[in-house]
């Protein structure tokens, strides 16, 4: 799990799908406000994973620490 990783919602770009919040299964989203997703736990995302972002549909999700632009 990493400190210096995790996703950033782009509200802008959200459409609160919920589909994020839903695959995430390291409870980093805060589960109690889906669909709109809310990072609480950003120390359990696991380092280099893009399994929120990759699922999302409107590309709103990027990450702290992601060197890729």
């Amino acid at each position: 799990m990493s400190k210096e990783w995790y996703p950033i919602i782009n509200y802008e770009k959200c459409r609160e799908c919920g589909v994020c919040v839903e695959m995430c299964r390291n409870q980093v989203y805060d589960k109690e406000r889906m669909p709109k997703p809310f990072v609480v736990n950003p120390e359990m995302c696991c380092h280099g994973c893009h399994g929120c972002g990759n699922k999302c549909p409107q590309g709103a999700i990027t990450y702290a620490g992601d060197d890729l632009g």
